[in-house]
């Protein structure tokens, strides 16, 4: 994610909007933008939505920890930008409505938004394809989005082998939940991805083929190359980054139990 904006308060994040830049504005936890806490916009992207081009929103908070997390300002409290009211994100997307083929939503998490399927459905009411990025913790809200088809693609991003995920994230994960929600996604007649950020302090070779076994039939597993940049932890260390070689090589074991793996 870009950097945040140096001035804060709600009047600049809406100029922010109308300009097209990405929100990141510091300010007061209780200024709340409605059901669905938005915590950035970008206008417009070519790259979040594969073969789409799309507007990318922003939601706040994260029941993750991860170290190496470039989006500390929608993830920690005590550094949670100002919200961008809903209906201010809705009407900028009702006025693109002939620009942008889709919208992507990404966070921090956004399945712990207690709004999340109402906006959803708002949103695809517009006329757009809706791409939703999460961490898998929540399939009791994957579950009826995916069935009502509130969503066009879903990427799922795995974080370690399973054993290791309680310490990769900083939380007590439910494995169970995860597992859930990778057999929703691949059973659910959407188009989807599972991705890694492989970074070599915390991802070895034979972790990218525990997890690829752990998404076995799965259509299409990318594998993230880590890019220094602002991180929730300012002490992580990447370590050396694999080589291209190197990466060669974890596709082809991942490539023994998914259709497709490849490196972004």
């Amino acid at each position: 994610m870009r950097g945040l904006l140096k001035d804060s308060g709600l009047p600049e994040a809406y100029k922010a909007v109308e300009q097209g830049q990405e929100v990141r504005v510091q300010g007061e936890e209780n200024l709340c933008g409605g059901p669905v806490i938005i915590g950035g916009l970008q206008k417009v992207s070519l790259i979040d939505y594969p073969g789409r081009v799309s507007a990318v929103v922003f939601t706040r908070g994260c029941n993750f920890r991860c170290r190496y997390c470039h989006n500390p300002a929608l993830v920690l409290p005590e550094r949670y930008c100002t919200p961008i009211p809903e209906g201010h994100v809705m009407s900028f997307l009702e006025s693109r409505r002939k620009l942008l083929d889709g919208v992507v939503i990404t966070g921090g998490e956004p399945t712990i938004q207690a709004g999340l399927p109402e906006f959803m459905r708002t949103v695809k009411g517009m006329g757009y394809l809706v791409k939703l990025d999460t961490s898998g913790v929540s399939p009791d809200v994957l579950e009826p989005i995916i069935k009502k088809g509130l969503v066009d693609y879903i990427a799922m991003d795995i974080k370690a082998p399973l054993e290791k995920y309680s310490t990769v994230t900083a939380t007590n994960v439910d494995m169970e939940k995860l597992r859930r929600s990778i057999s929703l996604i691949k059973g659910g007649g959407i188009d989807y991805e599972f991705r890694t950020t492989v970074a070599s302090s915390l991802t070895s070779a034979d972790d990218i083929a525990s997890m690829a076994k752990s998404l076995s039939g799965a259509k299409r597993y990318i594998l993230q190359r880590f890019v220094k940049s602002e991180t929730l932890d300012p002490t992580f260390a990447a370590g050396d980054a694999y080589s291209d070689e190197e990466f060669e090589g974890m596709m082809r074991s991942a490539r023994m139990y998914v259709d497709s793996c490849t490196i972004r």
